[in-house]
Order: C-alpha cells, then structure tokens, then sequence
C-alpha cells in the first residue's frame, strides 16, 4: 500500500515533465530542424535577411559560410547561423556555384 502512495506522489511530477516536453521542447526542436533545412536550401540569388537585420542577396556560398551583396555593393562574408529568413527563393535558374 505505501507503493501506490509514493507512486500517486510522483505522478502528478510525471505529468507536469510529460507536458512540458510536449508544449516546450518539442516545439523548439521542431523550429530549429525548420531552420537548418532553410539555411542548408540557400542558393546564390537568393535574397535574404541576417538575424542582425542586415538584407542582402546571396553571391557565393561555402560550407559553413556564404557571402552576400548588400543594397549599396558592399560584399559581406556571413556565417550560415546568421540567416534569419529567406525573403525571396532565385527562381531565374540561374548557375550555382558553391565552394
């Protein structure tokens, strides 16, 4: 009898932990996976938005780096982690040459 006493103790815990991981983690991992596949599908002419605000199009593209040609011709070399969000997809078809 003291066993369904200690388990009806920690089930409401349980319940709580199984609800955060659902309403929380979940949601998060779901976004980031999201992110990583937007960031992995960049191809030059692409025009983009950095997390820092900074909107450009995007010239070259390496590994873990991509470069990109703001507004008043300055050419900037970005990680691919600061890619906040793609305003709008090349659909010119133009030749993709990444490094």
């Amino acid at each position: 009898m003291e066993q369904l006493g200690l388990i009806g103790g920690f089930l409401p815990l349980i319940i709580v932990l199984v609800l955060m991981y659902f309403m929380m983690i979940r949601p998060q991992q779901k976004q980031q996976k999201k992110l990583a596949e937007m960031r992995s599908s960049l191809v030059i002419g692409d025009r983009i938005v950095t997390i820092g605000g900074i909107k450009g199009s995007v010239v070259k593209i390496s590994d873990d780096s991509i470069t990109i040609e703001s507004g008043n011709g300055a050419k900037l070399d970005i990680v691919k982690t600061a890619v906040g969000q793609v305003l709008q997809k090349d659909t010119a078809g133009t030749d993709i040459i990444q490094e």
